[in-house]
């Protein structure tokens, strides 16, 4: 994928349900520190090993230690933020997930970044409902860490 440099905006909702089945963007990369690994651990109190021993986790399955599958998934606002925008909703809420997998751990000092295709747009009571598809790649790594469908409720 090539970098992408500009925030994609859309102007209204239509010109958002216009775009199903497009690539929305690709955005920048983003490190994932061990610093930022064991925030999180302290966060949730999930202080497992593999995500926080980094001695231990050099003879670990993945030679260093790795981040927790829900922080990847917890970066997609941030990561997702970055490469669009629809304009004109009041708000835009999270309504939930579809479809979240892990295939590839992220080891610590790794870079990310998110990759964002339009799925569907569809009319709910309460405004738009929008599912997008996020695959959070890992440089240098064929496979993706996180693959997921959000579901964002614009409402108007």
């Amino acid at each position: 994928m090539s970098e992408q440099t500009t925030t994609r905006v859309f102007d209204g909702v239509e010109e958002f349900r216009a775009a199903v089945g497009e690539l929305l963007g690709v955005g920048a990369w983003t490190e994932i520190s061990q610093e930022r690994i064991n925030t999180f651990a302290d966060v949730t109190e999930d202080w497992q090993w593999i995500h926080v021993d980094e001695e231990r986790s050099k003879a670990g399955p993945y030679g260093a230690t790795v981040a927790h599958g829900y922080l990847t998934l917890s970066l997609i606002p941030k990561l997702g933020g970055q490469i669009f925008r629809v304009d004109g909703p009041r708000m835009a809420v999270n309504y939930g997930l579809n479809k979240v997998r892990f295939p590839q751990p992220v080891t610590a000092g790794s870079r990310i970044r998110a990759v964002a295709h339009l799925v569907e747009v569809a009319d709910v009571p309460g405004g738009v409902q929008g599912v997008v598809r996020y695959s959070i790649e890992i440089e240098g790594q064929d496979k993706p860490a996180l693959v997921a469908e959000t579901v964002r409720l614009l409402v108007p």
